[in-house]
């Protein structure tokens, strides 16, 4: 499901945030299921601070991705909803998160969620070498 939503980063590299991410208090991961079948996830770490939010820290959504065929059910709100219980049960009472400029559903949905737009940023780079 990882690679669905990342798919520049290779399984090994999956593995490793996993494992990284499985050592902080600072992270969860959800897993959606449906007859023991996984059909969703969402992973969230505390930060410092996020871009767009008033507090510090705050709970920043990682990502959330659903199975296609599981799209439109539920599952998604479902699952944000379990990563703001875990911010409430933290003391941390804001979530932040991000979607690719291109990425038209995932803003719906993250509209759809509850989330509010905060800004818009274009990253640029310059290669020195």
């Amino acid at each position: 499901m990882r690679a669905e939503l990342w798919p520049c980063s290779s399984r090994q590299e999956h593995l490793a945030e996993l494992e990284e991410g499985s050592k902080s208090t600072s992270f969860r991961g959800w897993v959606a299921l449906s007859d023991d079948r996984c059909i969703g996830f969402a992973e969230a770490y505390i930060r410092p601070f996020a871009n767009g939010c008033d507090s510090r820290p705050v709970v920043f959504l990682e990502g959330i991705w659903v199975g296609p065929d599981f799209r439109r059910f539920g599952v998604g709100r479902a699952l944000v909803e379990s990563v703001a219980e875990w911010a409430r049960a933290q003391g941390i009472y804001e979530l932040g998160s991000d979607a690719e400029l291109t990425n038209t559903l995932s803003q719906t949905c993250h509209l759809k969620w509850g989330f509010e737009e905060t800004e818009r940023v274009v990253y640029y780079r310059m290669k020195l070498r």
